[in-house]
């Protein structure tokens, strides 16, 4: 008869980058810098769109949902990897590792369905412009960012960690049982959820390309999904080891750092918004 070890490990290990003296420091402190850009970011745009009735509009609205969800997305791995940075090797009790991991699943779904909605969004702007104002009103505008969320946090509810944050693979990799067929489950629904998210964006984006030949978010979809697929649905056999971990920067701290400048501080409209609000504030 098959024994089978039910130990419950009480904490983990996370691993992090390895790096020594200065820089252990520079890699630190940029990433400390990045990090409140990122913050500071992501708030100016949702402090901006309050603010000035011009950007009162259902992209802007979603932007801002984005925003928001950004400052959450971040805030859930960073500080570990500052942790991990300035001191090495960090335990972490499998009871926060575990929710960290829920919590940052459940964002990063939720931001696959909100890049869907404002795909959506866009399309219906400018391929059907006469019914646009009907397709999203401010009803359709807050059920459409509730269901992000709810379907984000239903969608996630699927010894040493070598990652700077709990995420599933390297905790998989930990087990003492066979969890290939785990691996294979999670691969074909990750796979199938981002997939068909994919192809859904590009397909509204392929109208809008249609009628103005321009793809505005194009650099903001390349790298959440693009760097996602590799770490998710990819084969983790072919990549050298600490390749995850550096792939894992770009969808957890590079993309919610770019969002603000992508989708709205290149924007004219953002910009005048933005003059706007400095000429009352000089006002009063």
């Amino acid at each position: 008869m098959d024994h089978v070890n039910h130990t419950w490990i009480q904490s983990f290990i996370l691993v992090g980058f390895t790096a020594t003296g200065t820089l252990r420091l520079l890699a630190f402190s940029g990433t400390l810098c990045i990090y409140l850009l990122t913050m500071a970011g992501n708030l100016f745009v949702i402090v901006l769109i309050q603010a000035d009735s011009g950007l009162s509009t259902p992209m802007y609205f979603f932007i801002s949902v984005l925003s928001f969800l950004e400052l959450w997305y971040v805030s859930t791995t960073v500080p570990t990897l500052l942790h991990t940075l300035l001191h090495g090797h960090s335990p972490i009790s499998s009871a926060v590792c575990f929710i960290q991991l829920y919590v940052f699943h459940s964002l990063g779904m939720t931001e696959c369905y909100l890049l869907g909605v404002m795909a959506l969004d866009r399309y219906f702007a400018i391929c059907h412009p006469l019914h646009y104002h009907a397709l999203m009103s401010r009803k359709v505008q807050l059920w459409l960012a509730g269901t992000t969320w709810v379907a984000g946090f239903s969608a996630a509810l699927v010894p040493e960690v070598a990652h700077y944050f709990c995420d599933l693979a390297p905790l998989m990799r930990s087990a003492c049982v066979d969890t290939s067929w785990r691996a294979q489950v999670h691969i074909v629904v990750i796979g199938m959820i981002n997939a068909c998210n994919l192809v859904l964006i590009l397909g509204l984006y392929g109208g809008i390309l249609r009628a103005v030949l321009k793809l505005p978010s194009a650099a903001s979809l390349t790298l959440f999904f693009g760097s996602a697929f590799i770490v998710y649905v990819g084969p983790a056999g072919n990549r050298p080891e600490g390749t995850d971990k550096l792939i894992a920067l770009v969808y957890s701290f590079l993309t919610p750092f770019l969002n603000p400048i992508i989708y709205t501080l290149r924007n004219k409209e953002v910009k005048e918004a933005v003059r706007r609000v400095s000429q009352r504030i000089r006002d009063t």
